[in-house]
């Protein structure tokens, strides 16, 4: 037992001990360490910087792969809720100089305090040189640290930071960056523009309690999922100008309490592809333009496909009307809320006798969330069994389970027997998984088809 630990603690990242030649025989039963290097490497720059750093005690043969694998280095206070995994921010300068392979990852997650102007330094050292994906909170980013990331930084999460002055902007040029959220901090527009002009592969852009003065604009030939969390637009976005995204497919608006003081204005001028809209308010602090024209059934957008729309149940003319904007729509998420603000002033009043394009030609499927079951949302529901002509699938997800007699209920409420399509199917779930959470998890992962879907369907 003593030899094991004398031969752990000599291969203790730090140590300087001689090591040892490795051999076949030392470790005949440590099928792992017979993996080339290289795959090794690649295990370890997986675990979180705790693990990866007592991996040298397995073996003298692991001592030089922590030293020389790319490192997944966590950095949090020693708080409640920081990761086990994570190391104290007064370690990081002792690993940064000891450790010879790059940061592959770097997460820092503490608050402002002693060590927010030495996280700014850490970005010069060169094993931050070549990082792949940073997660920061709380650091001031200096210019060298964007300029050197540019060639290898491929996702980026900066919240609450503070960037450099103007001068950079012309230098950023981020070949490879794909995904970029950016949250509660405040970027002037030239800033934010410079950035956006500069990443040649972006993909996914996520803004969240950004604050910037002035109307934002982004154009990107790149840019396929773009989501805004609505805040205060005193104090965050008042206008954003979808000016040029020729490849832009979805535009997601989470939002964590459904209301949204004063108005925010996004105005598309080219989005030839947008085909997912929402959640979208039916009380209108979030205003759609088209152009120079509001959003409406004279100007319509026909490319969307998938629109998910915020209701409290009780106005059904209210979602009906914005129905008509979207006359090729095709599947509609209607997400009820008990205490939404209503906003009774001048209300459009819906015609029943004026045409909705896609309940006639296009709306295969409709999926009422948080479903109640009461009078209101029960006569909401049944205007869509009653005039959804080409409706393929109704899901209503509802807290408990429906089941025997409960069920065949429902479905005398909602008169299916005298449904317009015939070949309308009737689904009650139980997955009231919050719609935040769901769209939450998916903003950056464009292979989930569907961001208002239920979980793993």
């Amino acid at each position: 037992m003593k030899e094991r630990e004398a031969a752990a603690s000599a291969a203790a990242p730090g140590s300087d001990k001689p090591e040892s030649h490795w051999t076949a025989d030392e470790n005949a039963g440590d099928f792992i360490s017979r993996l080339p290097d290289a795959i090794l490497m690649t295990i370890i720059s997986l675990l979180p910087t705790k693990d990866g750093g007592r991996t040298p005690v397995l073996s003298r043969h692991w001592r030089h792969l922590w030293r020389s694998a790319p490192l997944n280095l966590e950095v949090s206070a020693p708080i409640p809720g920081a990761p086990a995994s994570s190391v104290p921010p007064s370690a990081v300068s002792q690993i940064i100089s000891k450790h010879h392979g790059p940061v592959r990852r770097f997460y820092f997650h503490c608050p402002r305090g002693d060590f927010y102007a030495q996280a700014g330094s850490w970005f010069h050292s060169l094993a931050l040189a070549k990082i792949h994906e940073i997660n920061v909170r709380n650091v001031s980013l200096p210019a060298s640290a964007l300029r050197a990331a540019s060639s290898t930084l491929a996702v980026a999460q900066i919240c609450q930071c503070d960037f450099p002055g103007e001068g950079i902007v012309p230098a950023m040029n981020f070949r490879v960056l794909k995904q970029l959220t950016l949250a509660f901090l405040y970027i002037s527009v030239d800033f934010f523009h410079g950035l956006l002009s500069g990443c040649h592969a972006l993909e996914s852009l996520y803004l969240d309690g950004v604050c910037v003065s002035g109307r934002l604009r982004v154009s990107s030939p790149t840019l396929k999922s773009m989501s805004i969390g609505l805040h205060d637009s005193a104090h965050g976005l008042a206008e954003v100008v979808i000016e040029d995204a020729p490849s832009l497919e979805r535009l997601l608006l989470p939002h964590a309490d459904g209301e949204v003081e004063g108005h925010v204005t996004v105005r598309f001028i080219r989005a030839p592809k947008l085909e997912i809209l929402g959640p979208v308010f039916q009380v209108l602090e979030l205003l759609l333009f088209q152009g120079i024209y509001p959003v409406s059934s004279v100007n319509p957008m026909r490319t969307v496909k998938v629109l998910a729309l915020w209701s409290s149940g009780e106005k059904l003319y209210k979602v009906l009307n914005i129905l008509r904007w979207f006359p090729c729509l095709e599947k509609l998420y209607v997400i009820f809320r008990q205490h939404f603000r209503m906003g009774e002033g001048n209300e459009p009043q819906h015609d029943p006798l004026h045409h909705i394009e896609c309940l006639q030609t296009s709306l295969k499927k409709v999926v009422f969330k948080s479903f109640l079951g009461h009078k209101k949302q029960v006569d909401f529901a049944k205007f869509f069994v009653l005039n959804a002509k080409v409706l393929k699938k109704m899901e209503l997800e509802v807290y408990g389970d429906y089941k025997g007699e409960a069920l065949a209920f429902q479905h005398r409420l909602l008169q299916v027997e005298n449904r317009a399509s015939q070949e309308a199917q009737f689904e009650f779930t139980s997955n009231c998984r919050h719609t935040e959470y769901v769209i939450n998890k998916c903003i950056h992962d464009l292979s989930v088809a569907d961001p208002f879907g239920r979980v793993g369907a």
